[in-house]
């Protein structure tokens, strides 16, 4: 599933060719991949901006926005080949942004209010420490809770915790302060550097040119089950945490 890094790479390829662009005709060609009870009223009218909330892609309105989530196939194209998982197009003016989807998990609705909680750019460590040690669940699960910080999933709350050395099954409420700040000083690098390279391409991601991202050579931990630490040499483990695979060294990453 796009990520923070993925999505935000998106959004910047998508900007700079929609902003302006006045939508002419929309097509949705799956039933799943419209949300809501109706057509999102966008004939006619103008792209004010594309922004990131989260994981949503939002083309933004003068009088709302349409919020697309990406799921976990999902790709925007700009001006791309049509594919039998084609799920919705938008022509504008100038271009077409296609909507293609080969597991059907992603979607748009019309919005004027998304929810979730705050980004990882937007506060500090002494607030995230604050945050993260007031709840008493296992800390990787709740990394991955949108209401806690948004943004966040699998692939960097891996690499995070392992640069923090925080074991992923450790109790939120047991982290210390000083660990806590570090962590988030952690996890804001990694998304940098990840954005930084395009995100990371796993298996279906690509940005709205059909670029593939760089990050996956970096990664530290995710995607190397049994290979070695990068750090002791010993090799990277793979265990399942609220049903997604967690991978991390248990040498150096303690409760």
């Amino acid at each position: 599933m796009p990520e923070l890094p993925e999505v935000e790479t998106i959004v910047r390829s998508l900007a700079p060719r929609l902003r302006g662009r006045r939508v002419v005709s929309a097509e949705y060609l799956a039933p799943r991949a419209l949300r809501g009870t109706a057509e999102p009223p966008i004939i006619g009218h103008e792209v004010r901006e594309v922004t990131r909330h989260g994981k949503f892609i939002l083309l933004r309105f003068d009088h709302g926005a349409l919020a697309i989530h990406l799921g976990m196939t999902g790709k925007l194209l700009i001006d791309g080949e049509a594919t039998p998982y084609l799920r919705a197009e938008i022509v504008f003016d100038k271009c077409r942004l296609l909507f293609d989807d080969i597991r059907q998990f992603g979607k748009m609705a019309w919005s004027t209010k998304l929810p979730g909680g705050p980004e990882p750019f937007d506060i500090d460590g002494a607030t995230f420490a604050k945050m993260l040690r007031a709840r008493r669940g296992v800390v990787k699960p709740l990394l991955l809770n949108q209401g806690f910080v948004r943004g966040l999933g699998n692939i960097y709350v891996d690499e995070a915790l392992f640069r923090a050395g925080i074991d992923p099954r450790a109790l939120a409420c047991n982290v210390s302060v000083a660990r806590a700040v570090k962590l988030h000083g952690h996890i804001v690098e990694v998304l940098r550097e990840a954005i930084e390279r395009g995100g990371s391409s796993i298996s279906d991601y690509v940005d709205a040119d059909g670029q593939r991202g760089g990050f996956q050579e970096a990664h530290r931990v995710y995607g190397r089950e049994g290979e070695p630490c990068v750090v002791c040499g010993r090799r990277v483990l793979r265990i399942v945490l609220g049903q997604r695979g967690t991978h991390y060294c248990a040498f150096c990453q303690r409760r």
